[in-house]
């Protein structure tokens, strides 16, 4: 009896690898103390995703024509990706998993058992059911539930992520801190391949079947994805991610002047200096100010016309703009942070808004006699 013969070309080689880089990944999360439950479920995420990409890898290598017996090993639970996607979102925005997990895994579990039972019919049995009633009737049906599955909990893990930057905004002056802008393009990444496998799915319907070779791209596209959240997740795995929590209510009698308030609070705040602080938040500021988050939240939000972020980072570019007018000559970067601003990014958007032009173009400007402020396109409550 001849040995088996096995192949390692290219695809074997970067899909091997990339698994290598993803397990690594995994654990290196997975063991980070903050944000545990996100990490955990993070790794157990890329876990899943390397035993999605096993059957292409050896398969590409001719495991699976040498020995047969591994046809339908329980290696890919693709339908555990679009849950555990969406957990990982929960946990890392909420502080918490979803509620009710069991009606998430459920379908997941189903296509495990599944593919346990039939790895362990006799080999004869086995491959009839995988070359019959399998490829006709069973793949198709798990191919549209991960349509519909990952299209859902895509959808529901970018509402929750909008709802969190818009608390976060409510709360904390860092907010670009916790964007989660790379966990947003990770998502918009799977919905782009949901497209591709929507088209490969049609095709395979169509054509009555589709080789390995012919969906190399699909599972490059994943592990590129994969790596790239991998990545991402790793970078974050130590940031103790906030969770807002909902303003205490104010009082409801007597109404106060929301803006007269707003005015007093502001002028204290410009007064302090608390504002170069650059993980300023709510609370923390409600305290300074001797009232509750409640009170201080609807004297921002009714007596300015704007949230907490705008707010302190709109007074943070006045900053920067007093000094490049008093002819400071420091990097623009090293007066935003000297501001308390905690990214470039959050610098340029608030004295935009602010001023309505870049900080370079305030720069260059400020020498011209002819050049004015612009209007701010934020309520002015300072007297």
């Amino acid at each position: 009896m001849s040995e088996p013969t096995l192949y390692f070309g290219w695809r074997v080689a970067l899909l091997g690898f990339a698994s290598l880089q993803l397990l690594t990944l995994a654990v290196a999360i997975a063991v980070q103390p903050a944000n545990a439950r996100a990490n955990r479920v993070l790794g157990l995420f890329l876990l899943v995703l390397v035993g999605v990409i096993t059957p292409y890898t050896i398969g590409f290598a001719g495991a699976y024509d040498a020995w047969r017996w591994l046809t339908f090993a329980p290696f890919a639970i693709p339908l555990a990706l679009p849950p555990l996607l969406f957990a990982y979102t929960h946990a890392l925005v909420r502080g918490h998993r979803p509620a009710r997990p069991g009606l998430h895994l459920a379908l997941p579990l189903a296509q495990f058992g599944y593919f346990l039972v039939c790895f362990a019919l006799p080999l004869e049995a086995k491959w009839n059911w995988y070359t019959g009633a399998h490829n006709r009737f069973v793949n198709p049906a798990f191919d549209l539930a991960l349509l519909v599955s990952l299209a859902a909990y895509a959808a529901a893990s970018l509402r929750l992520l909008g709802a969190y930057r818009r608390d976060l905004a409510e709360a904390r002056s860092d907010e670009d801190r916790f964007a989660t802008g790379w966990l947003s393009r990770v998502i918009v990444g799977l919905v782009a391949v949901l497209s591709i496998y929507a088209a490969f799915t049609v095709w395979d319907w169509l054509s009555g079947g589709i080789d390995y070779f012919q969906e190399t791209g699909l599972y490059l596209a994943l592990v590129l994805i994969g790596g790239y959240l991998g990545v991402e997740g790793w970078r974050h795995a130590g940031l103790r991610f906030p969770v807002p929590a909902p303003p205490a209510v104010a009082e409801v009698a007597p109404t106060p002047d929301w803006t007269d308030l707003a005015r007093r609070f502001d002028a204290t705040l410009r007064e302090t200096g608390w504002t170069g602080e650059a993980d300023l938040s709510l609370p923390v500021l409600a305290r300074r100010l001797g009232t509750n988050t409640g009170r201080l939240s609807r004297a921002i939000n009714l007596g300015m016309g704007v949230n907490f972020s705008a707010w302190i980072n709109g007074i943070r570019a006045e900053t920067v703009a007093t000094a490049l007018a008093a002819g400071a000559t420091d990097d623009l970067l090293t007066l935003a942070f000297d501001a308390g601003f905690s990214s470039k990014a959050s610098f340029n958007r608030a004295f935009q808004a602010r001023f309505g032009c870049s900080p370079s173009r305030y720069r260059r400007g400020v020498p011209d006699h002819d050049f004015r402020d612009p209007e701010p396109k934020m309520r002015r409550v300072a007297g």
